[in-house]
Parts: structure tokens; C-alpha cells; sequence
């Protein structure tokens, strides 16, 4: 069996090319700061004191370079600390850094089990790792160990019903290339899945890419020798059992049952979302944020009218210049597609948001009362909050620094 470690440094993952930071910069969820305010800190938290970070298997650095790179242009302080047992990995994420001239961050090459021996973090980020381990619960206790009070964590784990086909693969190659190095394992086991029928689970599911995109992306999707999904509630058991709860998914409408089908009387929300990833079916990975247990609800609303709101993913003037002619937004997540449809009024709100007012002067510049802006309000937020759309932080407010995507 080839190790997580030899895979990693045979096939560092997701391939990158540190030069290729001089002209983008690549961002997505878990980690971005002003997801982390809106769900773990009530999008209220104070920018001015240092974030102590902690990356646990930062692989090539998606996640660190995002949150080491916002953090620095918005000019709030941040400590960060990478871990990875891929010298692979941290080759390239520290040549990222060195790029960005990022030097916020130190680099060990280590286990993310070790996580306590490096101090408590204010937040964590892990994204792809933890269900990569022998013991998943193992890890998410070590990390629970090293938060901090107040703090939280932004993770994704991988699901099961999106990922159809995979598991075969994995176990089939498993067991024909024991013993064969990695190279050899890729080289032929893409010779078969070029060869798999048309109606087989794996081919035929529209939700997979990365075999497409490099071969560390073939590697890490059918190849891997420790890979294990969750459905919404092992989620929620192994998050339970190791002192964590779920603080939100970050595009809550995907689990949201109601939006699929009527809800019968009296059901749990664990068992709504539970039915509702099945009834998806196409939720390969569940990205969210985690905060200790019994810790004080940390997601932020739009009744606190001193939040700042944000756009995420739209420009708010062509949003707002399609809600005051009446149309529909339309939305595509993976192979999730949805309309979003707000009232015309609420076209002056949404050309508001800038990333420094807070809703407060957001009403009095669009000249409404407090109750009419509440009810208005209350459906922009409805209607853009649950798809990751909406977010609340005083971050750019704070530092004062130019608001961003």
C-alpha cells in the first residue's frame, strides 16, 4: 500500500504553480475572513486583535494563501501556522508564500495530530485532511485541543452520494496494484477508467472532476489508500463525540429539506438535512464551520442592524440593477440549479452594500423606517444568506481597506 505521505509527496495536491500567483489568486470556502466572521463570530469580530491560525494539512496552500493573503491586504494582523507531512506540499505552498511575500506564516512539516504541541488557535483551518486519517475522530479531537475560546474551525470532509463510483474504483485498484509504485498505479489505472462502460456509476457522474484536471487530481480521487465520506450524520456524530458542533454548512439552502419537499410534522433538523443530502444526491463534499460544544449560536443575522452586510459571488450593481427590473437570479451550484427572486424595492438595499455601511445606513439612505426596512430586509437576506451569498463582517470596515469578492 503506498502511504497518505508517499502518495503526497509523489503527487503534492491540488497541483499548483507558485508563479502562477503573480497573476491570480485562487478563493473558495472554508477560509475566507469574511465567511469566518459571518459564521463563527456573529460577523462582529474585532479585526484589530491578531487571528492566531492554524492550517492543519495545508497541502499546496489554497487555504493558507487565501486567508494569509486577504488578511495581509485588508491590514489585519494574523498569525499562521502551516502543518502538512508532505515536504512535497510545503515546498510548494511555502513558494506561494514567497511569491505573495507573504511572512505571516511559519512552516512545520508535521502531523495535524500534533496540533495541540503547537499552541491554541483562535481558528482552524482543515480542509480535505480529515477524512484522510485512520481515525477521522481521532483528528478532529487533536484539533479540538487546540482551539482556543471563542474560536472555530472551517473544514471540508468529503460525502458520499456525489461521489458515486469513486469507492469501487478505489477498492478495485486497491487491490490490483498492492505493492506497485505510484507512477506505475497511475499510469494504469487511467488505461482502465478510459476503458469503463458508459453506464458505469463512475462515468457516468456529472459531479467529478479532478481526475480531468492533473494527475495529482486522478491520484487523490481514485488511487488513495485512506479515503472515507460522510453523510450528514456521521457528520454529526463524529462532530458530537469530539467536543465540536456544527456552527453552519456554507451554503445552508443545499440542506435546507423544505426547499425540496413538504417537511413532515415534528422532524429533526439533523434528520432534514440528512434527507435532504439524499434527495440531492449530488453533494460530493460538505464544506462548514464547527464551533466547541454548547458554545453561544455564532452565525450572524440581519436583525443585528449594526453588521455590515457583503456580497459574495454577484456585483452588486448588476444584481441590483436586475432586481429593479423584476428578474430572476439564477443560480448554478455544481449540478444544483436555483432562482433567486427579489421584490423591486429591494434594489436600492442591494446597490447599498458595499462592504463598509452597516444595514442602520443602508436603511437611512434608502429613506425607510425601521419596520419597513426590517420586513424588506428580511427577504434579501432569506433569499441570498442560505447560498453563501450574503455575508456579515465589519473586517474591511474596520481597516478600512478596499472592500473585495
Amino acid at each position: 500500500m503506498v502511504t497518505v505521505k508517499e502518495q503526497y509527496e509523489a503527487f503534492p495536491y491540488p497541483e499548483r504553480d507558485p508563479e502562477d500567483e503573480k497573476t491570480r489568486l485562487i478563493t473558495g470556502s472554508p477560509s475566507h475572513p469574511l465567511e469566518m466572521d459571518h459564521f463563527l463570530w456573529n460577523g462582529a469580530r474585532d479585526w484589530s486583535q491578531p487571528l492566531r491560525v492554524l492550517v492543519a494539512g495545508g497541502g499546496t496552500g489554497d487555504g493558507l494563501i487565501q486567508l494569509a493573503t486577504l488578511m495581509q491586504k485588508a491590514g489585519a494582523p494574523a498569525e499562521i501556522t502551516y502543518l502538512d507531512l508532505s515536504e512535497a506540499s510545503r515546498a510548494v505552498a511555502e513558494a506561494r508564500a514567497a511569491t505573495r511575500g507573504l511572512d505571516t506564516i511559519a512552516f512545520h512539516t508535521a502531523s495535524l495530530l500534533d496540533a495541540p504541541d503547537y499552541g491554541t488557535f483562535d481558528y482552524i483551518d482543515c480542509c480535505g485532511v480529515l477524512h484522510h486519517l485512520p481515525d477521522p475522530a481521532e483528528g478532529f479531537r487533536a484539533l479540538r485541543a487546540a482551539l482556543a475560546p471563542g474560536g472555530g474551525m472551517g473544514f471540508m470532509v468529503y460525502a458520499p452520494y456525489g461521489r458515486s463510483g469513486v469507492y469501487p474504483l478505489q477498492e478495485a485498484f486497491a487491490a490490483l496494484f498492492d505493492g506497485v509504485p505510484p507512477q506505475e498505479r497511475l499510469e494504469r489505472a487511467k488505461r482502465i477508467v478510459a476503458a469503463l462502460p458508459e453506464g458505469h456509476p463512475f462515468a457516468c457522474n456529472p459531479n467529478l472532476g479532478d481526475h480531468h484536471k492533473s494527475d495529482a487530481g486522478f491520484y487523490d480521487l481514485l488511487l488513495h489508500g485512506q479515503d472515507r465520506a460522510f453523510s450528514v450524520p456521521d457528520l454529526l456524530d463524529v462532530l458530537g463525540e469530539t467536543g465540536w458542533d456544527l456552527a453552519g454548512f456554507t451554503t445552508p439552502a443545499m440542506y435546507d429539506l423544505a426547499r425540496i419537499a413538504e417537511v413532515p410534522d415534528g422532524m429533526d433538523k439533523a434528520v432534514q438535512m440528512a434527507v435532504a443530502e439524499k434527495l440531492r444526491g449530488t453533494i460530493r463534499m460538505h464544506t462548514a464551520y464547527a464551533v466547541a460544544a454548547a458554545a453561544e449560536p455564532p452565525v450572524a443575522t440581519g436583525r443585528n442592524r449594526k453588521l455590515v452586510p457583503h456580497l459574495r459571488g454577484v456585483q452588486r450593481q448588476a444584481l441590483a440593477k436586475a432586481v429593479a427590473k423584476g428578474k430572476m437570479l439564477p443560480l448554478r451550484l455544481g449540478q444544483l440549479t436555483a432562482e433567486v427572486n427579489l421584490p423591486k424595492e429591494a434594489a436600492a438595499l442591494i446597490a447599498g452594500i458595499d462592504g463598509r455601511r452597516s444595514l442602520d445606513e443602508i436603511a437611512r439612505a434608502a429613506h425607510l423606517d425601521p419596520l419597513g426596512f426590517g420586513t424588506l430586509w428580511g427577504r434579501v437576506d432569506a433569499a441570498l444568506a442560505p447560498w453563501g451569498l450574503l455575508l456579515y463582517s465589519g473586517l474591511l470596515r474596520q481597516t478600512g481597506a478596499a472592500p473585495r469578492a
